[in-house]
């Protein structure tokens, strides 16, 4: 505790210029870490400071150094008050939120009020009996009157301060603490006025230690963490300008103290005299006047209340008609049911997709209404999701239609009990019976030769696998690959047609040939298998093998002709084998080489068949140098708009020109590449090629031609296949939107969630997706719906077809409207004739490909045909839009 005498003061006085200077500089520094006007304000309390530190420096050195009695009024009181302005302006500049014109207004007058209250305070208990007590001159009468008016000063800026100092605003804490100091400060400086006039004051004494503890604090405010600000943090926090209740109170907080003070001293003196009168008058002028901004502002606050009332209530009807018009008119019905499966709510569009008006279900149970044998499965997914709050569940039952049709609906039942706005179970259910359909006769179209009904190679790759994994030992199983002789001179000659019916025939007398237990595939073209499974699997074979032959020996009529076939066979067993693949490879191999031995024949696999691969390894040698030689070419087949007959794009085809072969059909060395990932330099060559030939014909024209490039399985493995278009359209300054890559569904079956996201990729950049030779493979609908594809190509598998049965044509028409229903366009490959061209017309398929229309052409060729136009497919010629 600092005490009187002249220790004391010693020890007062410097112990007040050391807590200055340390208050300043802290003060000074934490400026230094802030922006704006938090800087400003932190900067001001140092200045401040170092002012009131000027005041207290001239003070010690006067009574401590010198041993002089300090003058009053002197030097040191420049110091004292000329920091109040400092302070003052620095407690002003705290950011606050952003207001309104209004409530900076109010702001104003609630600084009068809070003024003018304090002032008619300290007038009745400081100033007045000062003055009314004072024999001092003038100047010492406003020195000493400057002390009780800076302390007025200080605790308005304080009270406002505190007023509008949000408390998570930057450095809130310390600039609280920094208005606790003033006030200190501000209370002994009107002690210090009373106690100069009257020659009570001595250093040392427990207003010093006011003084003391004050700027302590300051240092301390300073010294506080507070709010981490960077220069990217504002100097407040968006949306806190609203008043609170204290910024609201504090005002008449001060006014009710003056009041009460003014009440005192007339009860005590019972005179009133003119500056309290004046005072009291300016206050009520101002709380009239704070009242009218507060009325207005009530009045803006409701009409802006009421207009956001409106417009929310506008926006709240307009999403529930959204909502509405969305379930109405959406794919699905809804319904909302209870737990023992009553129907609170069924949304109208359930009588376009199942026929029942939705008012005559609700209050029944769908259970019920379901059907003896969909009610209990219903009832058991019910159950299922009752466990806990939004579980789901997925469920496919039949459903009647009201017309007496069954319906297949997937069912999604999901559990919103707890939700207070549902309080029930969510039904989505739609019909996908169709899709499930087309699904089911696409799978068996995977799995089977549509000509002639069989297995197809996946499917007899699949029962390999099974048979080896069932059989005790690996002799137990073997296989026999079939190849007819003399097939293609038949197809030459004769036509596809004829072919296609020699096929069937044969088909059966190999059915008729095998046992019942044997499989029996067709691979494609003229290749079947066979596989055998017994005990003496080889022998069996060779059995089954010669039964074959002398089947196919009778001739077959064909129209008004017999036509004569042979069969090369090639026999492996599993026990020659490693795998699956290698077991095929053999009998591939024993096939070939009953072909080279000329035909008609059966020939087993002998490890001395692998020699047969050279010619193979030569092939491959030969392409590897083929693009630096030069020797591939682009063909480019028209893809024709069916509406207008208008030439859309091309489709990109290579040939190989090998300098002793001649021309290499892509079916003999495409594979290889496949094998040997040549595909990757091959594939960017290709698109290369074909991007600088479009923009060659686009050159000088309008024509946006679609380029249709086919990528590889291989090519999405290897690298970043995005990455490597997007390289190649920079090069040629393709548009990326007249590219199309082209692609088999074993994309979509390897690596789904690699190649899934390269797809993606690819999208991003504007490329156009298209399936190619669609219903050939898995043809997952599922598929369908997840990779982002735009166009669906239509194998010529199934456009062979049209023109005949119904049902192939129902099929085609399924496809073009699944494609359409899916917001994709559709392509139909392998026109041939003009019957097929006509029912595609008919079918509203959106383009076209095929010789009928136009074989693939070099570049040359293919530009004039662009520039002339198809005459013979489509009636009158149509050239490509210039």
């Amino acid at each position: 505790m600092i005490v009187g005498g002249p220790t004391g003061a010693f020890v007062s006085d410097v112990g007040t210029v050391i807590i200055l200077v340390f208050a300043s500089s802290a003060c000074l520094v934490r400026a230094r870490a802030r922006r704006g006007r938090l800087r400003a304000a932190w900067a001001g309390i140092g200045l401040g400071s170092v002012t009131y530190a000027f005041g207290e420096t001239t003070w010690t050195w006067i009574e401590t150094v010198r041993g002089e009695a300090v003058p009053f009024p002197g030097l040191p009181d420049i110091g004292y008050l000329g920091s109040t302005p400092v302070l003052a302006a620095a407690l002003f500049l705290v950011p606050t939120p952003r207001k309104s014109a209004a409530n900076r207004i109010r702001g104003l007058v609630d600084v009068a009020m809070m003024a003018c209250s304090l002032l008619l305070v300290c007038w009745i208990l400081v100033l007045d009996p000062l003055i009314g007590a004072s024999d001092a001159t003038a100047l010492s009468l406003g020195v000493s009157l400057g002390y009780p008016l800076s302390g007025v000063v200080l605790i308005t800026v304080v009270l406002h301060m505190f007023a509008v100092l949000h408390r998570d605003s930057p450095d809130s804490g310390p600039l609280t603490l920094v208005g606790v100091a003033m006030l200190i400060v501000g209370g002994c400086d009107s002690a210090y006025a009373y106690a100069s006039l009257s020659s009570e004051y001595t250093s040392g004494g427990l207003m010093d230690a006011g003084w003391f503890l004050g700027f302590a604090v300051v240092f301390l405010a300073a010294r506080y963490p507070g709010k981490t600000v960077t220069a990217a943090t504002p100097d407040v926090a968006p949306g806190q300008a609203e008043p609170r209740a204290f910024a609201m109170l504090v005002p008449y907080v001060a006014v009710l103290a003056a009041l009460i003070c003014c009440a005192l001293s007339y009860a005590m003196t019972g005179d009133v005299d003119a500056f309290v009168a004046w005072g009291r008058s300016v206050l009520i002028l101002l709380i009239v006047c704070r009242q009218v901004l507060t009325l207005l502002e009530n009045r803006h606050l409701t009409r802006h209340l009421e207009a956001r009332v409106l417009e929310r209530t506008a926006e709240l009807q307009a999403s529930e008609q959204r909502f509405r018009a969305m379930v109405q008119r959406s794919s699905e019905s809804v319904a909302v049911v209870d737990a023992d499966s009553t129907i609170r709510y069924q949304s109208e569009s359930v009588e376009r997709i199942f026929g029942w008006p939705a008012q005559m279900l609700l209050g029944h149970r769908l259970v019920e209404i379901a059907g003896r044998k969909s009610g209990p499965r219903i009832g058991a997914a019910i159950e299922s999701v009752i466990a806990g709050p939004e579980l789901f569940t997925v469920i496919e039952v039949p459903m009647r239609h009201q017309d007496g049709r069954v319906r297949l609906a997937e069912m999604t039942i999901t559990n919103l009990l707890d939700d207070p706005a549902v309080n029930g179970l969510v039904l989505n259910t739609r019909d996908v019976h169709d899709a499930k359909e087309l699904q089911d006769r696409l799978m068996y179209e995977a799995y089977h030769d549509t000509l002639t009904g069989m297995p197809s190679r996946a499917l007899f790759r699949e029962r390999l696998v099974e048979a080896i994994a069932r059989c005790d030992g690996r002799d137990e199983v073997a296989i026999l690959f079939l190849d007819l002789d003399g097939f293609k001179e038949v197809n030459d000659s004769l036509g596809h047609a004829a072919g296609d019916a020699l096929l069937v025939q044969v088909a059966a007398r190999l059915r008729a040939a095998v046992r019942e237990e044997d499989t029996v595939a067709r691979f494609g073209g003229d290749e079947f298998g066979v596989i055998v499974e017994s005990l003496a699997a080889r022998a069996d074979a060779e059995a089954v093998a010669g039964r074959i032959a002398a089947a196919l020996e009778e001739p077959f009529e064909v129209g008004e002709r017999e036509l004569h076939v042979a069969v090369s066979i090639g026999l492996a067993c599993a026990a020659d084998a490693d795998d699956v693949e290698q077991l095929q490879r053999n009998a591939d191999l024993a096939m070939y080489r009953a072909k080279s031995g000329g035909g008609d024949r059966l020939a087993a696999y002998d490890p001395a068949m692998l020699a047969g691969l050279v010619e193979r390894l030569e092939l491959e040698a030969d392409l590897r140098v083929a693009l630096t030689r030069d020797e591939l070419a682009l063909h480019y087949q028209p893809t024709v708009d069916l509406r207008t007959g208008e030439i859309t794009g091309f489709e990109a085809l290579v040939r190989w020109y090998h300098p002793t072969r001649g021309m290499v059909s892509p079916l003999d060395f495409i594979g290889t590449a496949e094998a040997t990932g040549l595909i990757v330099p091959l594939g960017r060559w290709v698109l290369t090629e074909a991007c600088r030939q479009a923009v060659a014909w686009g050159a000088g024209t309008t024509r946006r031609l679609k380029m249709a490039v086919n990528v590889s399985v291989r090519q999405f493995e290897h690298g970043d296949l995005a990455a490597m278009v997007a390289e190649v359209l920079a090069e040629t300054g393709m548009p990326v939107d007249q590219l199309c890559l082209e692609m088999t569904e074993s994309v979509l079956l390897t690596d789904t969630d690699e190649n899934l996201a390269q797809l993606h990729r690819l999208k991003d950049l504007g490329v156009t997706l298209a399936m190619d030779d669609f219903g050939t493979g898995y043809s997952s609908l599922a598929y369908l719906r997840r990779f982002p594809m735009d166009t669906l190509k239509i194998d010529r598998s199934f456009v062979d077809r049209l023109g005949g049965e119904h049902e192939d044509e129902a099929l085609v028409s399924t496809i073009v409207r699944l494609g359409r229903s899916l917001g994709m366009t559709t392509v139909a490959e392998g026109i041939e004739d003009s019957v097929q061209l006509a029912v595609l017309k008919e079918l509203r398929c959106d383009y076209a490909q095929g010789y009928y229309l136009s074989r693939p052409l070099p570049a040359a060729e293919a530009g004039r045909v662009l520039e002339e136009g198809l005459a013979t497919a489509l009636g009158e010629p149509v050239a490509s839009p210039r």
